[in-house]
């Protein structure tokens, strides 16, 4: 290789003005392409020559970035470095060229001979000082703006192609070029004087190479073979091999039966992700969601931006409709980020749609794989491959929608699965992305009534699809936010469970697995609540059904509006909670407008309601944001019952109960927290006149105002939205009290305190049908047993100490007289004459 000649002195600057060729070039190319920089301003200073580096050599992209580079300010890649160090009066090197010249190929090399030049150039020359700059060109990927079907099969992928079809590519989708910028590295910075020229070069190539791939699988995805291949794979692969082969011995039956049978489940799970059914789901789904969407809001992409080069994405958003996988891949695909692999149930594999589906990345999973050890070694087997392959994934981990609007009990099959995959073949660190999905009208908002009020869940089919697909089109859905949460590094994860993790990746279940899983699921759940989405029906909703007509003047519900806005931006439950800019007047206007209230013209004030129907669709709307308001509502519960209370024994009743609430709805803080949490309540409704502090002393007296007046009014309509989950734990804990130890089973007080609890709703006041669930009341029961308040004695009953007797006094504080009195009256033998 021949030595460069010695630097002249050098400017702090490439100054020179391209070639004229290449500015006559980029004349006749400008009509064809415009250019996306990422970032808008390069994330790099100008103090010292700039050498920029493209990872494939071609006309089009020196001119497509001499051009990004001019519109940026930035010096010219055509113009020579100072010096000349690369010998050839440019400032870029190529790590390669792309195949299939005009009339030849060019000659395999084994590294960049302008790499070489420049890193020679710093050794031979210590007066040189140039730092590299990476960067990436993509035409085609922005596809938000293509303009048809057929682009894509000219866009960016892993391909290595030709100048004819690069420039069909440049002709189709040239204005959707996107030039990303990344960090610089000055290259003293990673020349080493012990290291051979030779073995420096390639070394450094290597790395580049790396960053390249890094950014490239962000922005298009991995290299995505065949179905077929992958299928195969799995096949191949030797836990599948073995699981193969003891089907075949438990059915007696020879080797090639059973991986037939092992083949079909590979193929009836695995996605066949197709770029032009993506484009064209992409352009169908614009039209669907302007028809019957006000807007999508998304909130805190950037976060997901800065984490995923280099990360395996595992996208676990909240799962409140059918729009939810849809909808987010589309954002995904649309924002330049390749949408993940999506684990869907069995049952939307339909005919039309589940094609359609497993073109669009999703692959299919049966609810239920106990008692199939071959097809759950085949599911494991495919979620391993797609992992190892750094396929970003997406699953609900609730297992189904919430009928409810809260977040459901997460469950951890597929993390465990990501988990094993992971700790087998660790080639990419793994980050679950949190997402929190809100909705403003739910299009399954009917069919949960129904399932809700006792009617089984109908089966989906084509027709349904089609029946219901006419009438969600006739219909208007208002807005819908999407917001990111703070993402979990699996790896950081492990180190709290088994700081040696590493060494430990071999063995098939390691002891802390499981424990990691549940932290894993745990903090998916409290992320997703940290992101959450407060729009003007959730406010509306949570107001307006804390009366017992579901109803309130215009004056009084822009005064609860008013002060449930104060509470979230006074008291932030989290950085990452976005609230609506909208004032409670406009809110008022705003749930008019979309069919949530009605408004009863009266000469004494205007009433406004929720009727029918409508109001026990909006207590989903509610339950999507009662974590925000636990604390205000378990203070304001409080003074239900009491005019004056201890700030003492308000926080250590709050210390007391906070388990049971932080489990049933993902809180963020602990138990010290929370009670810091209910001090600032404290003080926020004594600055509001809804408290006053009647006494400093014995921990501070708090006191409410008397009767029915507006203080009063407005604190019980911020306790009611909790209140009937603090009810639910001391009717547990009260009928578990009242009856004694050892005298019922843990199933039998389950069944006690459903009846009691719909009984409670039957006399008093209409309840969420969550008020008397079964599985909440199972929940409740199972956390006492966690913290040893009750435990299984030896004839099968539940049995408890004096400790549990000292939380039933405090049931008083929350429980009116006639709910206790009910309570009072229940037994065990209730149980048995209902079961009889």
């Amino acid at each position: 290789m021949d030595s460069p000649s010695p630097p002249a002195p050098r400017p702090s600057l490439q100054t020179a003005r391209p070639p004229l060729w290449a500015r006559l070039m980029e004349k006749l190319l400008q009509p064809w392409i415009e250019i996306h920089r990422e970032p808008d301003i390069p994330p790099f200073q100008l103090d010292r020559p700039v050498c920029y580096v493209i990872e494939h050599y071609g006309l089009s992209n020196t001119l497509i970035l001499d051009r990004a580079c001019r519109e940026a300010g930035l010096p010219s890649p055509l113009a020579p470095l100072p010096g000349d160090p690369l010998g050839r009066k440019r400032a870029y090197v190529a790590l390669s060229r792309r195949q299939g010249g005009l009339f030849r190929r060019p000659k395999n090399r084994r590294h960049s001979d302008g790499l070489s030049r420049l890193l020679m150039a710093h050794r031979l020359y210590p007066d040189q000082d140039v730092q590299l700059v990476p960067v990436s060109i993509f035409v085609g990927r922005a596809p938000a703006r293509q303009s048809g079907w057929f682009s894509v099969l000219f866009s960016e992928n892993w391909a290595l192609v030709g100048r004819f079809r690069r420039l069909l590519a440049i002709l189709l989708n040239g204005r959707d070029t996107v030039v990303q910028f990344s960090p610089s590295v000055r290259v003293w910075e990673i020349l080493d004087e012990q290291i051979p020229h030779e073995r420096q070069v390639r070394k450094v190539a290597r790395v580049l190479r790396a960053h390249f791939r890094r950014i490239k699988t962000a922005v298009i995805g991995p290299d995505l073979s065949t179905r077929r291949l992958l299928v195969d794979h799995v096949l191949d692969a030797e836990p599948v091999r073995k699981a193969i082969a003891d089907q075949a011995r438990r059915d007696n039956s020879q080797y090639l039966e059973a991986w037939k049978k092992a083949h079909a489940f590979a193929w009836e799970i695995a996605a066949d992700y197709s770029n032009p059914v993506v484009r064209s789901a992409s352009f169908a789904l614009t039209g669907f969601w302007n028809r019957i969407y006000d807007g999508v809001v998304v909130n805190h992409l950037d976060s997901l931006r800065q984490v995923a080069p280099g990360h395996e994405i595992i996208y676990v958003p909240s799962h409140r409709s059918h729009m939810d996988y849809l909808l987010l891949s589309y954002l995904l695909y649309t924002k330049g980020i390749v949408p993940p692999h999506i684990v869907a149930g069995i049952n939307l594999n339909m005919p039309v749609i589940g094609p359609i589906l497993r073109r669009g990345g999703a692959f299919f999973i049966r609810r239920s794989i106990r008692g199939n050890a071959l097809y759950a070694a085949v599911l494991a087997e495919y979620v391993a491959q797609l992992v190892g392959e750094g396929f970003s994934l997406e699953y609900f981990i609730e297992g189904g929608r919430s009928r409810t609007g809260r977040l459901l009990a997460p469950k951890g099959g597929m993390i465990a699965m990501t988990l094993k995959a992971f700790l087998r073949a660790p080639r990419r660190p793994v980050v679950f992305q949190p997402i929190y999905i809100g909705y403003e009208k739910l299009i399954e908002g009917k069919s949960y009534l129904d399932e809700l009020s006792g009617q089984p869940k109908e089966k989906e089919t084509i027709w349904a699809l089609v029946k219901a697909g006419a009438g969600i089109l006739r219909q208007r859905y208002g807005k819908v936010a999407v917001n990111f949460g703070e993402p979990i590094f699996l790896d950081r994860v492990l180190e709290t469970h088994a700081p040696d993790w590493k060494a430990q990746a071999a063995e098939d279940r390691p002891v802390w697995l499981n424990d990691a899983v549940e932290d894993i699921a745990h903090r998916i759940q409290v992320n997703i609540n940290r992101a959450a989405d407060v729009n003007p029906v959730n406010l509306l909703a949570l107001s307006v059904l804390s009366t017992p007509k579901h109803a309130m003047s215009e004056a009084d519900l822009l005064a609860q509006l008013a002060l449930n806005k104060k509470l979230l931006a006074t008291l932030p439950y989290s950085e990452r909670v976005t609230v609506t800019t909208l004032s409670p007047a406009e809110i008022i206007a705003y749930g008019e407008k979309m069919g949530v209230l009605s408004r009863t013209v009266h000469p004494l004030g205007d009433v406004l309601g929720m009727e029918g129907e409508t109001a026990v669709l909006q207590s989903y709307f509610r339950n999507n944001v009662l974590h925000l308001f636990s604390a205000a509502a378990w203070v304001a519960l409080c003074f239900q019952n009491n005019r004056r209370m201890s700030r003492a024994g308000l926080l250590r009743l709050g210390r007391t109960i906070y388990p049971f609430v932080q489990e049933e709805l993902f809180l963020t803080w602990d138990a010290e927290g929370f009670a810091a949490q209910l001090n600032a309540t404290i003080d926020l409704f004594v600055g509001e006149g809804l408290l006053s502090v009647a006494s400093e002393d014995e921990g501070g007296i708090i006191s409410r105002g008397p009767g029915q007046t507006d203080e009063v009014f407005r604190l019980r309509a911020v306790a009611h939205s909790l209140q009937q989950a603090f009810e639910r734990y001391f009717i547990a804990i009260t009928t578990l009290v009242k009856n004694g130890p050892r005298m019922l089973s843990a199933g039998e007080l389950e069944t006690l305190c459903q009846l009691t609890a719909q009984r409670l709703s039957l006399l008093y006041a209409p309840a969420a049908p969550e008020f008397f669930d079964k599985s909440l009341f199972r929940g409740f029961i199972q956390k006492l047993r966690e913290l040893k308040l009750v435990w299984v004695a030896e004839n099968g009953k539940l049995d408890f100490d004096e400790q549990l007797a000292l939380w039933e006094k405090d049931a008083k504080v929350v429980l009116g007289r006639e709910l206790r009195h009910t309570i009072a009256k229940l037994s065990p033998e209730a149980v048995r004459e209902v079961s009889s």
